[in-house]
């Protein structure tokens, strides 16, 4: 959504940078992407500078040239070869220097070059209006009043000033804010400013002295408010300059003023508008009812469309004139021969206007603001502001008085809002006062306070607050979250409850995860991969690179990362919740997963570089396992589409996790430019694992020992059929397994240093008693005892040298 900076100073007063603005908009929740500055006249004026004509003196070799000696305030005075019949020295006059660019009314901009011209040098310009785009006058110099700064910009002399455009990435829940006056609302609730709402200056009358015009509305579901105001007498032509402006500033094409006003109306408020020609009207009445399946529609785009039953049409007493809340029809609009119009300002039900603009593919500035709910309290006063500014511009003259159907009252919502609620919530004290200023700005009315709480009526433009937490997200956002101290509070997380809460324990890993500097990311529950046995299609998808649900969180967390490669971000360590999709017998399967991918490296500032690898992964994944009260598992093998060198943690038959690094093939594909390593935790079966409460165990008051041993065994046996064998054999002694080295043949080298088809692992054993110290004999005795059970069970050999 654009923002023209100009006409948002229409409503309140802004005396901050541009730049300001925008960080203040994103830092309350209407995040800036790109700001756009725009000249308002071509060029800008710049380089353009006040000259002071010492003296003009008739060239000598051209009758109609004079030479003139310029003062711009530099320590040289320019000459300068003129044309004009009216210059003359003790005037102030535009100058554009050597190398300035100028951009005349007709014809491309050139630059300013010194030259000799009939044998005299030339160093500059003295300008008139046409040839810098300041008019069409082309009779001679631009001559300035004699107070004119000499030397200063031509810009700051007009008092020009240049606009901005702000482009706004609008979240659907924000549609109280699609607006010129929306965005005024929510500047004005942070600065604690007025906002000044045009007023209207039109006197409309009652039913009493004129009748509404005739509407009939059939579908009350659909079109819940419908108003209308007959306007005659308007003279269609061209809007005026400043209307123009406006709608050009934020990408529109100006119409006529009638269509013009509209569209202006609607970046204004927020409501959508649509004027009818009333001599097109058949029966001079509007009836408001769903159109007949396969009927045919003409829209303005020339297109022909059939329409649906479920589609809300506007209609007269014969044809169809246009798709409710969507798009207008081809014979029904204004034109230059209109002289009387009907305008409409309406609500439409949200999910009618999503399901027609969907299904005949039509995105409008109308339809994005009814998909989203418009504020059903709006409606008069946008007809009413349009009416004003139609009698202003087109000298229009009201007909009618204001139709407005409206069966069904939708009352303001109220919410009661706790004082220990919104400071549990925000997690620190906000006075009163400020609390009171913050949700009156915001266009909250407050019923009562107290200390405790406040009763509070919402306004109808906040469709998306409706309960407790809501309000304290508003006022949370116009605070400031930067404004929230950092607590110095250390809190900890136990793990598993008796009874698993799958909302808490998805939680309690996320924020270990963030702990350690991961990254959340979440990505769209649709896919563009090709169609398999177990994926299931979307009957009515986005578009057709979202067709499916997704199988599988992989593929859209790599085009996150690649989404940050190709900005040049670094790559940071990455987590995703959410659930994936796929058909089984005879119904569709919704299953949870927790998504991990770890980059090669990961910048860690001053420290350099961190290499990550397979076993940082699994060390990970490990440390979430027990942190969540899972002590045993199997680690296996394991195949994953995608994944190279997999491994999953197994209990019984029940998948925990599977890990490994992604394919090349699949990075290559992407365009990802280093090693991931990715893990995938299935949150469903890791519910099922949980094993209760942790137990409170005492630190242990006697020493442990640590002995090391080198094992010789064969290629295929595992470090984890190793770690099981040790702690079956030490059950009572033995706390720790660990393995600090992996030694395998180097397959290039001519001489083998290890029996073919083995390897070696280094293994670290960590013995402990919590009741006495150990001694050597029990000690060796543990380790003899271990040793003979890995080469009994495994033809381990025990490497002693």
């Amino acid at each position: 959504m654009k923002i023209l900076l100009s006409w948002l100073k229409n409503y309140i007063p802004l005396e901050v940078s541009v730049e300001e603005i925008s960080q203040t908009l994103t830092n309350i929740g209407l995040e800036v992407e790109e700001v756009k500055q725009i000249n308002t006249i071509k060029g800008g004026l710049e380089g353009l500078l006040v000259g002071h004509v010492l003296s003009a003196i008739q060239h000598p070799n051209a009758d109609r040239l004079r030479i003139t000696q310029v003062d711009i305030g530099a320590e040289k005075t320019l000459q300068i070869v003129c044309g004009a019949p009216n210059v003359a020295a003790g005037q102030k006059v535009i100058i554009a220097p050597v190398g300035t660019f100028v951009h005349p009314i007709v014809g491309e901009a050139f630059q300013i070059k010194s030259s000799k011209i009939r044998g005299e040098v030339s160093e500059g310009m003295i300008c008139a209006q046409d040839e810098i785009g300041l008019g069409s006058d082309h009779d001679g110099i631009m001559i300035l009043d004699a107070d004119a700064k000499i030397g200063s910009l031509i810009s700051k002399h007009l008092n020009l000033e240049n606009d901005f455009v702000v482009e706004i990435g609008l979240t659907p829940n924000r549609i109280d804010a699609a607006s010129h006056i929306g965005v005024a609302k929510d500047l004005a609730a942070f600065y604690r400013s007025e906002i000044s709402l045009p007023s209207i200056k039109v006197q409309f009358p009652s039913e009493n002295e004129l009748k509404p015009f005739d509407v009939e509305v059939l579908d009350a579901d659909a079109a819940p408010r419908y108003c209308t105001l007959l306007i005659e007498n308007v003279k269609v032509a061209p809007s005026p300059d400043w209307l123009q402006k406006s709608l050009i500033g934020i990408g529109l094409q100006p119409i006529n003023n009638i269509v013009d006003i509209t569209n202006f109306v609607l970046h204004e408020t927020g409501q959508p508008l649509h004027a009818f020609d009333q001599s097109k009207i058949k029966g001079n009445k509007i009836i408001v009812r769903k159109a007949v399946q396969n009927s045919e529609f003409q829209t303005l785009d020339g297109i022909t469309r059939k329409m649906s039953s479920d589609d809300l049409m506007i209609c007269d007493q014969e044809n169809m004139m246009c798709i409710a809340g969507v798009y207008g029809g081809k014979n029904s609009g204004v034109s230059n021969q209109t002289n009387a119009i009907v305008l409409e300002s309406a609500f439409f039900n949200p999910i009618s206007v999503r399901k027609t603009s969907r299904f005949h593919q039509l995105k409008t500035d109308s339809s994005f603001r009814f998909e989203r709910k418009t504020d059903i309290d709006n409606t008069i006063y946008a007809i009413k502001r349009a009416a004003d500014l139609i009698c202003e511009i087109a000298s229009g003259k009201i007909a009618s008085s204001i139709s407005d159907f409206y069966p069904v009252v939708q009352n303001a919502a109220e919410v009661t809002l706790s004082r220990k609620y919104l400071d549990t919530l925000i997690g620190q004290h906000i006075s009163q006062k400020e609390v009171n200023e913050i949700l009156i700005g915001l266009g909250f009315t407050i019923l009562s306070e107290s200390e405790q709480e406040w009763k509070l009526k919402i306004p109808t433009a906040k469709t998306d607050v409706l309960r407790e937490a809501d309000v304290v997200e508003e006022i949370l956002r116009i605070y400031g979250y930067d404004n929230i101290k950092i607590s110095g509070k250390l809190s900890a997380s136990l793990s598993a409850n008796p009874k698993p809460n799958r909302e808490k324990f998805v939680q309690r890993i996320a924020d270990q995860l963030s702990d350690l500097g991961f990254l959340e990311i979440m990505n769209l529950s649709f896919s563009p991969t090709n169609l398999n046995e177990k994926s299931i299609p979307l009957l009515n998808p986005l578009s057709a690179d979202l067709a499916i649900m997704r199988t599988e969180l992989l593929n859209g967390a790599l085009n996150t990362i690649l989404y940050n490669q190709n900005r040049r971000q670094a790559i940071p360590s990455l987590f995703e919740i959410g659930k994936v999709y796929e058909k089984g017998f005879k119904t569709y399967l919704e299953k949870n997963q927790f998504l991990i991918l770890i980059p090669e490296n990961t910048s860690t500032h001053w420290q350099g570089n961190k290499k990550n690898d397979f076993f940082t992964v699994k060390g990970l994944i490990e440390n979430l396992l027990q942190k969540a009260g899972i002590r045993h598992w199997e680690s296996k093998e394991s195949e994953f589409d995608g994944l190279n060198s997999s491994l999953s943690f197994k209990i019984g038959k029940s998948e925990l996790a599977i890990f490994g690094e992604v394919k090349n093939t699949v990075l290559k594909e992407k365009g990802i430019d280093q090693k991931i390593f990715a893990a995938i935790l299935h949150s469903d079966e890791l519910l099922k694992a949980l094993q209760g409460n942790l137990k409170f165990k005492e630190i242990a008051k006697f020493p442990s020992v640590k002995r090391d041993l080198s094992i010789l065994v064969k290629e295929e046996v595992s470090f984890d059929q190793l770690k099981t064998i040790a702690l079956q054999t030490g059950k009572k002694l033995l706390k720790e397994v660990q393995i600090f080295d992996v030694y395998k043949n180097d397959p290039k080298a001519t001489i083998k240093k290890l029996p073919e088809g083995t390897k070696s692992y280094a293994l670290s054993f960590v013995l402990e008693d919590v009741e006495k110290t150990l001694t050597e004999s029990e000690i060796d005795g543990l380790m003899n005892k271990l040793i003979t059970n890995l080469e009994k069970q495994l033809g381990a050999e025990i490497r002693r040298s």
